[in-house]
């Protein structure tokens, strides 16, 4: 299989990498096949969000051959309940604007937290998957967890709010955890999980039929 992770956030093609440990598979970014423009995003939810995206590079690897065999979006955000509306599917374009640095971005975001006694957030993220048959799959994950007053550690690029959201539970940011704990309980851990769920079902009744 050749799959293309579609997005541009370095960050979390890490992570999905990393999920996708153990399967036989190519995976690809869009730089590795030369694509430079970006789906704009027009969805009023998460999962309208990711099909967008994945709709988006699927045309574009059809369009310039690059026989890909599947597609891989993700949307995800933050919802922060002192902070009712404003962040969710608008999370990176947020405060300091879709342009700003990691740095720049999460800066503003605690400066506006400092003024906030209600601490509660939940992660979000939504995958979709387009299969080799161009059908289309969703898988959603979750995490609750608390925004910390500053950050705790060092973050992945395009991640900064891993270094100050801690889980429910435990006594470390996301971004402090190891790769499996971190894989385990986070809202894209989550949802990558189903998603090999849903690959190793799909492999072993292929296997099945011959």
């Amino acid at each position: 299989m050749r799959l293309l992770l579609a997005t541009s956030n370095k960050g979390k093609i890490i992570e999905m990498k990393e999920s996708l440990a153990g399967f036989q598979m190519d995976i690809l970014s869009p730089v590795d096949l030369g694509i430079t423009n970006f789906p704009e995003e027009h969805g009023d939810t998460f999962e309208a969000n990711a099909l967008e995206k994945a709709r988006f590079y699927f045309e574009q690897t059809a369009f310039r051959q690059a026989q890909c065999d599947s597609i891989l979006a993700d949307d995800s955000g933050i919802i922060v309940e002192a902070l009712q509306n404003e962040l969710g599917i608008h999370t990176r374009r947020w405060g300091a604007g879709k342009n700003a640095t990691d740095r720049e971005w999460i800066e503003y975001f605690l400066e506006r937290m400092q003024k906030e006694e209600n601490k509660r957030a939940r992660f979000v993220c939504v995958l979709a998957f387009i299969d080799p048959l161009g059908e289309e799959h969703l898988f959603q994950g979750t995490c609750d967890g608390i925004i910390t007053s500053t950050l705790e550690a060092d973050y992945l690029p395009g991640l900064p709010i891993s270094a100050c959201f801690k889980p429910n539970g435990l006594d470390k940011v996301y971004s402090a955890l190891g790769i499996e704990e971190k894989n385990s309980i986070s809202h894209r851990g989550r949802a990558m999980q189903k998603l090999r769920d849903f690959l190793i079902k799909r492999d072993e009744k292929s296997t099945q039929t011959l």
